[in-house]
């Protein structure tokens, strides 16, 4: 049982004495009470040095366009953050007041918050609150200080052990009708909130809550996580037309008050409160502000004046820190991808920014639960037909133009190392990495079954590596790609789960100009017939023909990955 206080106007008041419950005056004559209001104090999950609460607010009196909730403490607990309400505290004194979203409280009608606090000794539940001002009746309902608290504890060190994951009915309808596509159509995908729009559902489709409704009727009495990407930060994808998102550069404040408020207030309803919530937050973001901005010969214009205005940073500390607080919430923040930032000037640049974003905007490093790494690529998880100290005629592999001085080979390799950076750069020791294997199989006939021939180091690693892109920078609808590993948890040291963020079949971007109402341009590097740039060292795009809009369904796409899978499809 949680521990609860409910403030509640009992009309019950010939066991009020009995009760020791302290009611207001009754101004409406024997037997009537006016019901100023009900406050349900809730502590969630308690542990020796802190505990969560969840508090609702219903209001009986006048309709009101602001709120402000007040209560004071017994002992010594100090709220250390707080979810839905601007919550200050000034020595015993709380005061939790409205967001800018959620002011208006009609008569009636309730408003829910939470927070988290440390404290030590005893964790006395409050015994008055007001609202604007006008106490609320207290009663035990049923229950009392000395209740025990849920035994669900603060968070798992790992969400996705002793869990399912969640299977997005979308996604899994498109799967399915596709031939063969039965083989995996109940397999766990991201759910991707690309937009505003995205949060209540577009075209019909399935908001945030019916997916979280979804998510508890699949849980059951187990475990399981939702998976959902945060994905519209301003000026999207500063190095890439096709993802471009509906932000302006400058538009931070929407994306905080009209983007991240809403999906918080959400997720932090307690009656998702058993569901475990993994957040990825805005794939391709901060690595650009390292490979695509500045004196880089990579650089963009659009990279130049993310790094200049640090909406990336902003958007990526505010999210952390407005998400990150219900206690069954796991934000894992994009780590790219080998091909990306495994090379020297990028990988501890990469971390230290990362570091500067997960510390601003009200966020600290406790708010981070791990990084995910090649989200929607495909980079091979491991490359098992040579190693990066491997050497052909005195060259080191690290002089292929594959490698190309790059200090990984494979994903997993680079997952690894760069955990071990990030705890350098100041987070946690305890954050674990998510590799997305969605489209990073690379099966299928062009599966090298060993090493290439010896004769020089570009014929060794090109004739023995699994990933047949052209180029470690192409990105888009990548010809030959296969599916990859299955989702699972805890696969190898440090790993806390290979996902499917990337549902398969969604496409990377239009292989042609395509007029649309989501903010995509259209990229060069989707168009199988373009020559490249300096991100993919001027080579073919290696894009399949006839694409629709980033994140449309791709069926020539979705048939190819399940052709080439590996493991391969039964």
């Amino acid at each position: 049982m949680s521990r609860t206080r409910t403030a509640i106007l009992a009309a019950l008041a010939l066991v009020a004495g009995a009760s020791g419950t302290a009611l207001a005056a009754d101004p409406g004559g024997v037997g009537t009470a006016a019901v100023p209001c009900t406050v349900d104090y809730k502590v969630q999950n308690q542990w020796s040095t802190g505990f969560t609460a969840a508090v609702t607010v219903t209001n009986q009196g006048a309709a009101k366009s602001n709120w402000s909730v007040q209560w004071s403490y017994a002992g010594n607990q100090k709220i250390t953050n707080g979810w839905n309400a601007k919550i200050g505290q000034s020595g015993a004194a709380v005061t939790a007041a409205n967001e800018s979203y959620n002011g208006t409280l009609a008569t009636g009608g309730s408003v829910s918050f939470g927070f988290q606090a440390t404290y030590s000794g005893t964790n006395a539940i409050p015994a008055t609150f007001t609202l604007n001002g006008v106490t609320c009746n207290v009663d035990d309902g049923g229950g009392g200080p000395t209740d025990p608290p849920d035994p669900t504890g603060p968070k798992v060190d790992n969400p996705y052990s002793g869990a399912k994951v969640y299977v997005n009915p979308e996604w899994s309808a498109n799967a399915a009708a596709e031939p063969g596509g039965s083989r995996i159509a109940n397999q766990p995908t991201g759910v991707w909130l690309d937009r505003i729009a995205a949060i209540n559902g577009v075209n019909g489709g399935m908001g945030l809550r019916a997916h979280l409704d979804e998510a508890l009727r699949q849980k059951g009495s187990g475990e399981l996580v939702i998976q959902l990407v945060i994905y519209n930060l301003p000026g999207r994808d500063c190095a890439a037309l096709a993802s471009n998102g509906e932000l302006g550069p400058t538009e931070i404040n929407r994306y905080k008050t009209e983007y991240i408020d809403p999906i918080a207030a959400i997720l932090a309803d307690p009656k998702y409160a058993s569901l475990r919530i993994v957040n990825t937050i805005e794939i391709d973001s901060l690595p650009n502000l390292v490979t695509n901005a500045g004196s880089r010969p990579t650089a963009t214009p659009q990279c130049d004046v993310m790094k200049a205005n640090g909406n990336y940073q902003k958007g990526v500390g505010y999210a952390l820190n407005k998400l990150g607080d219900a206690p069954n919430v796991y934000n894992y923040i994009d780590a790219g991808h080998h091909g990306w930032i495994g090379w020297d000037d990028n990988f501890a640049a990469s971390a230290t920014l990362m570091k500067e974003a997960a510390t601003t905007e009200g966020a600290t490093v406790n708010d981070v639960h791990g990084f995910i790494t090649n989200t929607a690529n495909y980079s091979a998880l491991k490359e098992n037909n040579f190693g990066i100290n491997d050497s052909v005629g005195g060259k080191s592999v690290r002089e292929s133009s594959w490698i190309d001085w790059n200090r990984y080979v494979d994903e997993l390799s680079f997952a690894q190392a760069f955990r071990r950076q990030l705890v350098t750069s100041g987070f946690n020791s305890g954050i674990g990495m998510l590799i997305d294997t969605s489209r990073n199989g690379w099966g299928g006939t062009a599966r090298p079954a060993g090493p290439g021939p010896m004769t020089d180091v570009n014929a060794y690693v090109n004739g023995g590596r699994y990933d047949r892109r052209i180029h470690v920078g192409n990105w888009c609808n990548q010809s030959g790609a296969g599916l990859g590993e299955r989702p699972q948890a805890n696969p190898a040291a440090g790993i806390d789960a290979y996902v499917w963020m990337k549902p398969p079949g969604e496409s990377d971007g239009a292989s042609k100009e395509i007029p649309n109402d989501e903010g995509k341009g259209f990229d060069g590097m989707c168009d199988p017939a373009y020559e490249g740039n300096a991100r993919n060292g001027f080579n073919m795009s290696g894009a399949l023909p006839d694409a629709p809009l980033s994140g449309h369904w791709f069926s020539a796409q979705f048939q190819q990955l399940m052709r080439n899978a590996y493991p391969p499809l039964s």
